[in-house]
This record gives structure tokens, C-alpha cells and sequence, in this order.
């Protein structure tokens, strides 16, 4: 993970051995999460481990450590490189030929060549460290998570509905150079053609918790659903936001998501009482240091980072059918970036403008409901069809809310309706964050046509803006 400060790490009275704790139990009971995930494959942490030893071996070698311009980052990509192509897999070194450290080595992608090739789901970690260590937790452990996730599929080789894309980044110590230059130079076809994009930075973390990224979008609706079925209760990871890969793709409005454990900032004693660990100390005791090592590896996080990252795999990618599948939800919200006027929204369609004094999501334009500071309902509706193979589908959009009231109570409100029922609500109690990206599932209308509607409700004073852009169906 790119470090945005300089902060302290204070070591654990608890040192947690490298491969002495237990493995994740396997989910049981009967929720939903609990039973498809039997569907995905397990992963063994211990070819996980082995994998980790191979770049700490990679690090040892070449002055302990991976830095994007070292000979052990290029080890470490010439590693990864050979086992995937052992494996089946067209693998791709991709220089970055502008914005990276000078001497910087390549991106690494690698694509599942099965399952619809415009509707891709991408999986990815950075595989660089810092200078002043090896970087097993930082990044190893999501590289070599990521790595045996990819070996698995191809031993697998199940019938696909959407195409994997598996990606290792270079420079992401530097500031998010390597993905950042893949985003930027894909064309706006292939971009839209990326689905979601998942990132795993810190994946194993000794005093850590069990953070997701957007953890209440629809791209990350597996991933909890799978952390869910082992009860372990996962946050929003805050302390990740903008400082890793996801951003990158973010910057481009590709949804993401992605699992991690925790760097420098402190554990509360809320997070101890339920997940364990040391109240007070960091999540990594040795971020960018010296000492993260692989006596620096939280196996049960691993293990559990690893089999999550094979559910959602499977519940976004794999299915029966041999890659056709004719869940396809591109184009079923019409205009929903605003850009082309008005139609086919309806209602106080005024709000839908290139609103002086504030930006986009996306483009130039998008819709502004309240903000009036006074009584007022403006609304925004649409007609759509589910997909009636789109046993997923979620209504996604992005939302910022800007207000003048204050405190913990919702006088402003922000609703979400289809064909009358409310599915989700926000206020000026949401405020603040900029742009967030927020969903409502639509699973249930599946084969459907149904009017979502979007309400702004203020009352008698103090103003509260609910800003809406890039409105979109997605099948997860």
C-alpha cells in the first residue's frame, strides 16, 4: 500500500508465527453465502505460502528487498510470470512508458481466454515493496493470494459466463503508477468493456482486521457475502481509500472493491473485542519496514482473503454455458450519465444540467435534486427491463450529498423507488465524501419492466444537495 503519511508502527506483545495459526474454518449453517460458496474451489494457504517464499527469496537475493526498479522486482515478475504460463495462460509484460519511477519494471496482466469478452471482471495486486524490506504483507500477500487464485482456475477450468482478467502492478509505491498508466491508456471501449475491478493490497496483516473496500456497492456484495458467512463482521476500509490500485480505476468510474487487513493506523478496542488482536497497536506492526518479513504473515487472514477472492470469482465470472450467457445489462438505463439531455428520464428533469460550481462523476453533466433549503420533492424516473437471465442485478449509481443541516437526524431525504416500493434511502446524515458510489438491488425484478424512480425530499429550511451521475445496471 502507498503510504500518504509517516506514522509509527508499535510492535505486538502477541507475535503471531508465520503458518502457527489455524486455517479459516469452512463456512457452515444455512446462510445464502454459506451454500454457493461451496461452488468455489478452496485454496490452499499453503500453496499460498509457498508463493510467498518464492518472493522472499526473490527479495533476499537482490538486496532484501522489491522495489518496482529492483532486479528483486523483476524476479519476482519473472516468478509469477513463468507459473501462470506453465499454467495455460497468455501472460503480458506491460512497460510503463510514462508517469513510473525511472528504471521502473512492467505491469504483468494475464487473461483467462474463456467467458464473454465485454463483460470483464479484473483482479489485481501490486507487486512492488518498498525499499526497506521484502514486502511479504506488503504486497506479497495479495500478489500470491491473487497468483494461486489464478493457478486454481486453470486447474479448474470451469465453464465461464464472464472473461477474468488477473493483473500484477509495478510502481504502486511510487503512487499508483503502474495501474494508473494501464487505466489511462485503455480506450474508453475497453474500459467499459472492465465490469468491476477488485484489489487486494495487505491481505494478511498481523494485528488486523477485515476491511473491504465500498463495502456497501454491488461489486462488493460477494466479497461480503462470503466474510459474512464466517461471521467475521468486515468494515469499510477507510484507512485504504485512494491509496492503493482501486483508485486508479475509480479515477475512470469503473466500480471496485477488494479485501485488506490494515497498515499503519490503530486497531480500536471495538475491532479487538471482535476480530482479536491488540487494541491500541497497528494493524502491521512492520508497514515499510524492515521486518515485514514472513514471520510478518497473519495465515487465517491469508486463508480467508484467498478463499473470498475464489467466491467472488466464481459468483461474477463462472457459470454454465461455455461463456455465452445472456445476462446482459449494458444499455438498460438509458442515458444514465446525463450527457444526452433529458429523455429518457422524466419528472423534474430541470435538475439534469452542467451545473455551475461543482463536477461530474463523469462528463459534464448530472442531475442536482434539493438543495433548495426549503420545502421541496424533486424526483427523476425511468422505465426499465431487467434482463430476465440477470439473477443479480443491481441499480448502480453515484451520489454526492452536500448539506447545511447538522446532527445525527435525517430531515433531508434522498429515496430510491421501483414501481413505488422504496429500496434504499440516504439523508443529509450521509453528507460529506464527495462522490460515493451507492447501489440498490434489483435481483427480485428480474424479467421485469418497472419504473425507478429517485426522490429528493427537503424540508422547511436549511439546504440539503443530493447530486446523482452515471446511473447504470450491473449484474452482481
Amino acid at each position: 500500500m502507498k503510504r500518504r503519511f509517516a506514522a509509527a508502527s508499535t510492535l505486538l506483545a502477541l507475535v503471531l508465527g508465520f503458518g502457527t495459526l489455524p486455517a479459516a474454518a469452512t463456512p457452515s449453517g444455512t446462510s445464502p453465502a454459506s451454500t454457493t460458496a461451496l461452488a468455489a474451489p478452496d485454496i490452499s494457504v499453503t500453496a499460498v505460502r509457498a508463493h510467498l517464499d518464492e518472493l522472499s527469496a526473490a527479495a533476499s537475493r537482490n538486496g532484501g528487498n522489491r522495489r518496482s526498479t529492483s532486479q528483486g522486482y523483476r524476479d519476482s515478475v519473472a516468478y509469477v510470470k513463468g507459473k501462470l504460463q506453465a499454467a495455460g495462460y497468455t501472460v503480458t509484460e506491460q512497460p510503463c512508458t510514462s508517469g513510473c519511477t525511472s528504471g521502473a519494471g512492467p505491469n504483468l496482466i494475464a487473461e483467462w481466454p474463456r467467458g464473454d469478452a465485454n463483460s470483464v471482471y479484473m483482479f489485481g495486486a501490486h507487486l512492488d515493496g518498498v525499499s526497506a524490506g521484502p514486502g511479504m504483507n506488503d504486497n506479497g500477500s495479495g500478489s500470491a493470494a491473487l497468483l494461486e487464485n489464478a493457478l486454481t482456475l486453470a486447474r479448474e477450468n470451469p465453464d465461464m459466463r464472464n472473461r477474468v482478467r488477473f493483473a500484477w502492478w509495478t510502481d504502486e509505491e511510487q503512487g499508483l503508477n503502474g495501474s494508473y498508466f494501464y487505466a489511462r491508456t485503455l480506450s474508453s471501449t475497453d474500459r467499459a468493456k472492465i465490469k468491476a475491478y477488485y484489489n487486494f493490497d495487505m491481505v494478511a496483516s498481523l494485528n488486523g482486521g477485515y476491511f473491504i473496500n465500498h463495502i456497501t456497492s454491488a461489486a462488493a456484495a460477494p466479497m461480503k457475502a462470503y466474510w459474512d458467512s464466517l461471521g467475521l463482521q468486515p468494515e469499510e476500509n477507510t484507512e485504504g481509500a485512494g491509496r492503493s490500485d482501486d483508485y486508479s480505476f475509480e479515477r475512470y468510474g469503473i466500480p471496485t472493491s477488494g479485501y485488506a487487513m490494515g497498515a499503519s493506523a490503530r486497531k480500536t478496542s471495538a475491532q479487538a473485542a471482535k476480530w482479536g488482536g491488540t487494541s491500541g497497536s497497528a494493524y502491521d506492526p512492520c508497514y515499510h519496514r524492515a521486518c515485514d518479513t514472513l514471520s510478518n504473515i497473519n495465515t487465517t487472514g491469508l486463508d480467508r482473503a484467498a478463499d473470498g477472492i475464489a467466491y467472488t470469482l466464481w459468483q461474477q465470472a463462472v457459470g454454465t454455458g461455455g461463456g455465452g450467457g445472456t445476462c446482459d445489462p449494458a444499455d438498460v438505463v438509458g442515458n444514465g450519465g446525463f450527457e444526452s439531455g433529458t429523455a429518457p428520464w422524466t419528472g423534474t428533469t430541470a435538475v439534469i444540467a452542467a451545473h455551475t460550481g461543482r463536477t461530474a462523476h463523469g462528463g459534464t453533466r448530472f442531475a442536482w435534486l434539493g438543495g433548495n433549503g426549503s420545502t421541496s420533492t424533486e424526483s427523476l424516473s425511468q422505465t426499465v427491463t431487467v434482463p430476465a437471465d440477470c439473477t443479480r442485478a443491481s441499480l448502480v449509481f453515484w451520489l454526492q450529498i452536500e448539506t447545511a443541516e447538522s446532527g445525527s437526524r435525517a430531515y433531508d431525504t434522498f429515496t430510491v423507488r421501483v414501481n413505488g416500493s422504496t429500496l434504499a434511502t440516504w439523508s443529509n446524515v450521509h453528507a460529506g465524501g464527495g462522490w460515493v458510489q451507492r447501489s440498490a438491488d434489483l435481483s427480485a425484478y428480474a424479467g421485469q419492466t418497472v419504473t425507478v424512480t429517485f426522490t429528493a425530499t427537503e424540508d422547511y429550511s436549511l439546504q440539503t444537495g443530493f447530486l446523482l451521475d452515471d446511473v447504470s445496471l450491473q449484474s452482481a
